[in-house]
């Protein structure tokens, strides 16, 4: 039985859900094939990813290929109660709701590895973390999983080093067809849509500030030059900081940078990239807002203890109050602003990621009893797969090599 809000919500949720499929290729194609193998018949997939229409209808796609499946939430505020509705009147397991208790969330996570999985969705390692722990004992049927960010894959690398990781997972955040367009594209987009959105402020000619310049990073100060606005990049990388001067943007430190920036946005999965001393010299009004899986990029007990008073001046916008009078503007309370305050990736790049979760789950399930407890790359032939369906249903005409193109490439030719 589902763990849900408000089950009235379920026709709005199916709708959501109706409404992304139209944008997702690639996923519908796969959910026919799986229709038609049943790859996953018999097995048990847990889901821990932001739940709102789009991961609805990847549990869907997985359900479609013989599985049976329980939902979470992987944040929060980023979960969707319409979306719960739909997929829990549609049969599915759901445990999730919005704005639960640090105390709720966890134990929907329980709820939702207490069937014990043979496979697993994460995002951010959290199913992971209670798997090698308190929940060990649910994990006795696993096979393997899938996990999808950045600060997901540093977990579980770190453990992959320590020689604790249990099982084998699949690093879909490291395929070219994840991190070349979820995390440039998807972020970057959404990221502006929620914070313009949001605070219903020009961001054109004023001054941005990126804290990190990988993938995502890159998005998010691309997005914001084509907007109009200045941006200054924050980096520890010497290879990314000239990347980023080399694409026209200014680098210098945070200490430097946060006397300057009137939007700040944290992507760099680290924690107090902007600490007390950087709230000292901000201007008046500056906007925090952070598209990093964990809400720790900014130090918000620091701006909490710097502050005599907290007030909601938007929804998703904390003023907080200093003590010399200027207010620092928080978004989406330091979570991932593009989902909280906004509809997260569009559905069109979600497509690409959504389809290398469940492929990466069909090479689990088929290969997973053969492999070592270890991280491993999405295999290439199944991301160009991916790429290749991709392409297509965006009409790209490509061309194709001929048979002395190809040995010439391979050095088998003259």
């Amino acid at each position: 039985m589902s763990i849900i809000r408000d089950p009235s919500l379920a026709e709005a949720g199916i709708k959501k859900i109706e409404w992304v499929k139209e944008y997702m290729p690639v996923l519908r194609q796969i959910e026919e094939q799986f229709k038609k193998d049943k790859p996953f018949a018999g097995m048990r997939i847990s889901v821990c990813v932001h739940l709102e229409a789009k991961t609805a209808y990847l549990s869907q796609v997985l359900a479609a290929g013989g599985a049976d499946v329980a939902t979470t939430g992987s944040n929060t505020l980023s979960t969707k109660d319409d979306v719960c509705a739909g997929l829990a009147s549609q049969g599915h397991k759901v445990y999730a709701w919005y704005n639960a208790t640090e105390e709720e969330y966890w134990e929907h996570l329980k709820k939702t590895l207490e069937f014990k999985p043979h496979i697993i969705i994460d995002d951010g390692g959290d199913f992971i973390s209670l798997l090698h722990g308190e929940c060990a004992a649910y994990g006795e049927n696993l096979i393997g999983g899938c996990e999808e960010t950045t600060t997901g894959i540093n977990r579980l690398k770190a453990r992959e080093r320590e020689g604790t990781l249990k099982f084998p997972m699949m690093a879909v955040n490291d395929a070219d067809s994840k991190h070349l367009f979820d995390n440039v594209h998807g972020t970057g987009q959404s990221v502006w849509d929620s914070i313009m959105y949001t605070t219903n402020v020009m961001l054109t000619g004023r001054d941005v500030v990126v804290a990190g310049y990988g993938f995502c990073g890159k998005g998010v100060a691309m997005r914001a030059k084509g907007l109009g606005a200045r941006v200054i990049v924050t980096e520890i990388n010497p290879w990314r900081a000239m990347e980023a001067v080399m694409d026209g943007f200014r680098v210098m430190k945070m200490d430097d940078a946060a006397r300057i920036g009137e939007f700040f946005v944290t992507v760099t999965g680290n924690k107090d990239v902007i600490t007390a001393r950087h709230y000292e010299v901000m201007r008046h009004n500056a906007f925090l807002a952070n598209a990093g899986h964990f809400d720790v990029e900014f130090s918000k007990p620091d701006l909490l203890a710097m502050s005599t008073k907290v007030e909601e001046r938007r929804p998703f916008i904390d003023g907080y109050h200093l003590k010399d009078g200027r207010i620092l503007n928080v978004l989406a309370d330091g979570k991932l602003v593009n989902i909280v305050a906004g509809n997260g990736h569009p559905a069109d790049i979600m497509d690409m990621s959504f389809a290398l979760q469940a492929m990466g789950a069909l090479h689990i399930a088929q290969k997973g009893k053969n492999l070592k407890p270890a991280l491993y790359k999405i295999p290439v032939d199944v991301d160009r797969q991916i790429a290749l369906m991709k392409s297509k249903a965006m009409n790209l005409g490509l061309d194709v090599l001929t048979p002395e193109q190809e040995a010439y490439w391979n050095g088998t030719g003259e």
